[in-house]
């Protein structure tokens, strides 16, 4: 099973940079969706999960012959950017 990490993110939020960061310093491969860039994307995450705060993580579980997705927010999953490095690493 591969797992694949998507961070949604937004230029000039701190927090994003250092979420980034983290994830590179524990060697985790991720894709960095810009929420600017990606809008139509990101206004369907937005909807799923009723919160518009970044950074915001899709982990997507590949199976088989099967995907699960899983849509996790800032204030609604997890508080602090060491709690969603955690959640994470749960799937991998």
């Amino acid at each position: 099973m591969a797992t694949h990490v998507v961070v949604y993110t937004m230029q000039g939020c701190p927090h994003c940079v250092d979420f980034k960061e983290m994830l590179q310093k524990e060697d985790i491969d991720f894709v960095d969706r810009d929420i600017e860039e990606n809008d139509e994307e990101y206004q369907v995450f937005v909807e799923v999960t009723k919160n518009d705060y970044v950074p915001a993580l899709l982990i997507i579980e590949e199976g088989d012959e099967s995907y699960k997705s899983f849509l996790y927010a800032p204030e609604r999953d997890y508080n602090e950017l060491t709690e969603a490095l955690e959640i994470i690493k749960k799937h991998l």
